[in-house]
């Protein structure tokens, strides 16, 4: 994981590749789509400023704008789902690349370390993004509530997918942008939208991997419960075995789930993690890379130094300084 000019047309967010199907819920009404891509763009465009991340009073909400194009670069793609309007962003995880844009929408189940890139931005039609933080718990009350089947631990993906942005899911998400207009009907009105919007995830084509997530007991289950816990103890040491009880696996399942899940073993996401926070309180400043590499559980400044460079492509102090005076942090 991690985390806007001029009012934009709607041909700019609609516009589509021949070799792209058909998108359910578009099809049928392209017309309704592109109003309401445009309007989300709108509001994006007022509630954001300058580059980089946005929050705001509603905290499942957050607004994300970028002029340019990136290069690609190490991140943990945080549980959220991801609804770009303006502009296209792409993921790559385990060797598999999942691009999204005004017509798909990324939704991610766990906190999963990824290669990101925004692929097209300009300053005249900038990236525009919003996150939305997904609850678990209100997926799991209208799972039941609805009475769908309870999901099957039978998938073979990542913890991340791809879907079509459809004109229901688009609606919803305009209203609840929208409440930031009207503070005052944010504590009545916003949670009745946002649990419209949970409904809406349910009803896509990959609702079984949300609902997994939601009240499984499978192996995402599982594997959300263990990455969970080395982000709590991410400078400690980590055995395998120990994570593999934790989560009432066997240690060859636990590896071989959780490579599956992630693209990652075990002790690589703890590296992504230590390193990824080394980062931070680099960019934080006040402290050498010596006592960070300590902080966040290296027992050797040298080898946090080979593997920080590795990662993000020069010493840890240089890359500090280059990010400060680029200005470009934001994840």
């Amino acid at each position: 994981m991690s985390i806007p000019a001029p009012s934009p047309t709607a041909h700019g967010f609609m516009s589509r590749r021949p070799s792209q199907p058909p998108l359910p819920g578009r099809a049928d009404h392209p017309s309704r789509a592109a109003a309401l891509a445009a309007d989300l763009a709108g509001l994006l465009d007022r509630w954001t400023g300058a580059d980089g991340g946005h929050p705001n009073v509603i905290p499942e909400l957050m607004f994300w704008r970028f002029s340019n194009p990136t290069e690609p670069a190490q991140v943990i793609q945080t549980a959220a789902v991801y609804v770009v309007v303006q502009g296209r962003k792409q993921v790559v995880v385990g060797g598999e690349t999942y691009a999204y844009d005004a017509t798909r929408y990324l939704a991610v189940s766990l906190d999963l370390p990824v290669i990101a890139n925004i692929a097209e931005a300009t300053p005249e039609e900038p990236y525009l993004c919003l996150t939305l933080r997904v609850d678990a718990r209100e997926l799991a009350a209208l799972i039941v509530e609805t009475g769908r089947p309870a999901p099957r631990d039978d998938h073979n993906g990542r913890a991340l997918f791809v879907s079509a942005l459809d004109v229901p899911l688009l609606d919803a998400l305009v209203r609840f942008v929208r409440l930031l207009d009207a503070p005052e009907d944010i504590p009545v009105l916003a949670p009745l939208i946002r649990r419209e919007l949970h409904y809406r995830l349910l009803q896509g084509d990959q609702q079984g991997l949300l609902a997994e997530i939601a009240i499984g007991d499978g192996r995402l289950r599982r594997i959300a419960g263990a990455l969970g816990w080395i982000k709590e103890h991410f400078a400690e040491p980590l055995r395998v075995e120990d994570l593999a009880k934790l989560t009432n696996m066997s240690a060859s399942a636990l590896h071989a789930h959780f490579s599956a899940v992630t693209g990652v073993s075990p002790i690589q996401y703890q590296k992504q993690l230590r390193l990824q926070e080394a980062r931070s309180r680099l960019l934080a400043g006040g402290t050498s890379a010596e006592a960070v590499a300590y902080e966040v559980g290296y027992a050797s400044p040298s080898q946090f130094s080979r593997e920080y460079a590795r990662l993000f492509g020069q010493p840890p102090r240089r890359d500090a300084e280059a990010m400060r005076a680029d200005g470009s942090a934001a994840s």
